[in-house]
Order: structure tokens, then sequence, then C-alpha cells
């Protein structure tokens, strides 16, 4: 059930001892949004703790909040999540059916929960997370700032996207003003690369192969890569903006080969291709310009299986 902004405040007011949630391997939007949220409802005296499945790069965890193991959670919260089965196979089976409130900026949200909080337009789920502060009456102080700086700043690109919108720069422009070191922050998760990032983006850039005119490009990251350099998966979500920043390129595409023949895909493109209604072939979904889904079959088996509908796509945009 779609509920709005005063319905969710009052449900957050009236419940108590939470569990919050996200997706697996979470970004800097799922991650900011979650400890905000912790912090938000600490400060109105709720018991709050939280789970996350896989690891936080390290350049963020500055801003971290700690779980609360002291007690039985009874309310479940999740954010940044458009389907519950992106909770990840150790999350999904407890929770995937429990969740009671989701707050999130997906337009291909499945409405798993029994509430939910959505905002397709919104640039991230931190802006909704921001919005609900005030009427909560939760204290915004500089680290709940600085955690939702990370997750306004992360899913836009450092305000870079198509999704930086004016809600989202009067959110940043707020946050700032809370205390945050927005040049500092910026240059700690966006120009600080450790060394086994960099090797693991050569590596990346040099896999890189071009499609249909150049209209495509395509990067893969194999397990030998991350064996070879060591990179953890937390370091390498921007990864996935690299093949489309290539002139010409509509459809970038990042096909991540997991173990057993799976394969996460990220998509990204350019005005007019829809990334979420290719990711849609295969069960996933997104936004407009930045979408995602798995496929099984090994990555030879997952690119040939991308690249038709990638084709598919551009043909009906008569852009092939």
């Amino acid at each position: 059930m779609k509920i709005d902004f005063e319905a969710a405040v009052q449900f957050l007011r009236e419940s108590d001892n939470f569990l919050l949630l996200t997706h697996r391997n979470p970004d800097g939007d799922a991650v900011g949004s979650l400890w905000a949220l912790c912090r938000a409802l600490r400060s109105i005296g709720k018991r709050v703790t939280f789970r996350l499945a896989g690891r936080v790069a390290e350049n963020m965890l500055f801003a971290a909040e700690q779980p609360d193991d002291s007690f039985e959670p009874q309310c479940i919260v999740s954010v940044d999540l458009a389907e519950a089965h992106l909770l990840g196979e150790e999350l999904f089976p407890v929770y995937g059916d429990r969740i009671d409130l989701n707050i999130d900026h997906h337009a291909s949200n499945t409405f798993f929960a029994k509430k939910t909080l959505l905002n397709g337009n919104a640039a991230a789920a931190a802006v909704l997370v921001y919005q609900l502060y005030a009427p909560l009456g939760a204290t915004l102080d500089k680290k709940a700032a600085e955690q939702l700086y990370i997750g306004v700043s992360t899913d836009t690109g450092c305000f870079r996207y198509h999704n930086t919108d004016a809600d989202c720069l009067r959110t940043a422009a707020a946050l700032v003003e809370a205390g945050v070191d927005n040049g500092e922050i910026n240059r700690i998760i966006f120009e600080t690369k450790s060394k086994a990032y960099v090797q693991f983006e050569s590596l990346a850039l040099n896999s890189m192969r071009m499609h249909f005119d150049g209209k495509c490009a395509v990067i893969s990251l194999t397990q030998e890569m991350y064996a070879k350099t060591g990179v953890d998966e937390s370091e390498i979500h921007m990864i996935s903006a690299l093949p489309r920043q290539i002139e010409g390129v509509l459809v970038g595409v990042t096909i991540k080969e997991k173990e057993n023949g799976l394969c996460r895909v990220s998509l990204r493109t350019n005005e007019p291709v829809d990334a979420s209604s290719i990711a849609k072939i295969f069960g996933g979904g997104g936004h407009k310009l930045a979408a995602g889904c798995d496929l099984n079959g090994g990555l030879r088996t997952a690119t040939a299986d991308l690249l038709k509908a990638i084709e598919a796509t551009l043909k009906e945009y008569n852009l092939l």
C-alpha cells in the first residue's frame, strides 16, 4: 500500500524497536539513508538496529552508526529497496515478506512492503529521509547531515547526473548549513582511490568492448580481476559509471561475474534510452538512466543475451 509522508511519520512515531534493512552490497545512498533514519529515530527516543548484506566502502565508514543487539525488533523498515529479493541471499528468506514500511525512490518499486513511501522522482532515498526529519521532530546534527550528504551526493554522481533536481540541491544546501564539509567529503568519496582500486579500474577499462557503432560499451568484471587486485566489492560502485562517459555511448553495461554462473549487471544509459526497460526484460529494474538485473549462465551467455536486448531496444528508438 502506497502511503504519504504524513502517514509514514505517524507510523514511525507510533512504532518502536526498529530493524532497518537495505539492498545487498549497499552503496552510498543505501547506507547513508539507513544510518540517517537510524539516527533520526534514536533522536526521538526509539530503539533501532540494522543489518547490512555486504561490506560498506571504507571511505564512508566515518559516518557509520552502530547496530544495537540489546532488544528484539518488532518493526521492520527498509530504505532504497525496489524489490524484496534485492535484500540478498542471507536476508531475503528471513525478512522478504515481513517488511512493514519501505522508503524508496525507484519508479520500478514492486510494493512488496505492507506500507510504501515512494517518490520515483526523488534523486535519492536520502532526500526522502531528510524530508522526514522535521515532521518527526528528529535532530539533524552534523553526523546525520553527513550521512544524508553521502546518500545524495553518491546517487547523483556528485551532483552531475540528470536526477540532480531542485529538491536535491535544496537538500544538499540544508545539509551544508547543518555542518557538512562538502568539499572534504567529496574529496574522500570521489577523489580518493586505493592502489588496488586503481589497478582494478585499469583492468576493467581494458576489458571494455564497443558495440553497435559505438552506441554500447560493455565492461566485464571477472573473478580473476578480483583475485589479481585484491579489491573489495564495496570499492567498485563507481565502475558502473565509466562506460556511459564515452562520447557517443547510449548504453553503458558493467557485468560482474559472481560464483556459480551468476552475473550481476549494471546499466547506465543516456537519453533517450530507458535503462529500466532493458533491465525489466531480465527481471530487474531501477531508474530510467540507471538500472540493474541478474543473469545466469556465465559471462559469455549473459553478455550475448544482453547485447540482443540492447540491439532490439536501440532499434525501437530508431538508433540503429
